[in-house]
C-alpha cells in the first residue's frame, strides 16, 4: 500500500468536502486492515462474495459500500450490515433491497446508478427510467430504502473534456432530481463520481464520494 499517496489524496479531497471510498477488491484482508489503521473507514467492494469474508474478519465500524453490479439473489447476504448500495439500476433491485432490509429491520441507504457513458457494457438508469421510477407508486411504497443520491461512471477515454461533460451532466441531473423529488430530504446529498483515472475532474464537478482502488492500494 502506498501510504504517502493515500495521505496526499485524503488531504487533496478534503477542501472539496468529498469522502474517499477505498475500493478494496482483490486486496487481501491484511492490506485493508493496514489502510483502516491509517484512518480509512469507508471501503467498497464490487462483488458480494469478496465482501462477505472481509466484513466478517475486519473491524465492525467499517462502512461497507457495494459499488458493482448487484444480482437480486445476493442482496439477502449483505442486507443485515451493508452501509450503502451505490449501484441500484432497476426498480426490481430496489424492491428486493427493500424486502431484505425489512427482514433485517433496517433502512438501507442506496444510490441510483445513472448511465452517462458511451460504453454499452456499463450499467445504469436512463433519465427517462429515473423519472419513471421516482414517480411510480412502487417507489413511494418502499419504506426500507433511503435514496441518498446518484452514482455514475464516465466513459473510459483519454478525452478529459468528454469526461468532464458527462460528470457535469450528472451533477445537473442530481440538482434537478433533488429539487423535484427530494427538496425536503437532507439525506439526498451524495454524488458518487470519479475513479482513479478521473477523480480530479469529478472533484471539480461536485463529487461527494470518489471511488479509488489502485491509486491508493497500489497494483497487486
Amino acid at each position: 500500500m502506498d501510504t504517502g499517496n493515500y495521505k496526499a489524496i485524503v488531504d487533496e479531497i478534503k477542501p472539496y468536502g468529498a469522502r474517499l471510498v477505498a475500493i478494496s477488491k482483490t486486496k487481501p484482508i491484511e492490506v485493508v486492515l493496514e489502510m483502516y489503521n491509517q484512518g480509512q473507514r469507508i471501503f467498497g467492494e464490487n462483488r458480494v462474495q469478496e465482501l462477505l469474508p472481509k466484513y466478517n474478519s475486519l473491524p465492525q465500524d467499517i462502512e461497507w459500500h457495494l459499488v458493482g453490479h448487484l444480482q437480486s439473489n445476493k442482496i439477502k447476504q449483505i442486507a443485515p450490515f451493508i452501509s450503502m448500495i451505490e449501484s441500484v439500476d432497476s426498480v426490481m433491485l430496489l424492491e428486493e433491497i427493500n424486502k431484505q432490509a425489512q427482514r433485517s429491520d433496517r433502512v438501507i441507504n442506496c444510490l441510483l446508478q445513472i448511465f452517462i457513458a458511451e460504453e454499452k457494457t456499463k450499467f445504469g438508469l436512463s433519465e427517462n427510467e429515473l423519472n419513471s421510477l421516482l414517480e411510480s407508486k412502487i417507489f413511494t411504497d418502499l419504506k426500507h430504502i433511503r435514496i441518498c443520491g446518484l452514482m455514475g461512471m464516465a466513459t473510459n477515454t483519454p478525452d478529459q473534456q468528454k469526461i468532464e461533460n458527462e460528470f457535469k451532466h450528472l451533477h445537473q441531473l442530481f440538482a434537478r432530481i433533488k429539487k423535484d423529488y427530494f427538496a425536503d430530504k437532507p439525506y439526498f446529498k451524495e454524488l458518487s463520481i470519479g475513479m482513479s483515472s478521473d477523480y480530479k475532474i469529478a472533484l471539480n464537478c461536485g463529487a461527494t464520494l470518489i471511488r479509488l482502488g489502485s491509486l491508493i492500494f497500489g497494483e497487486r
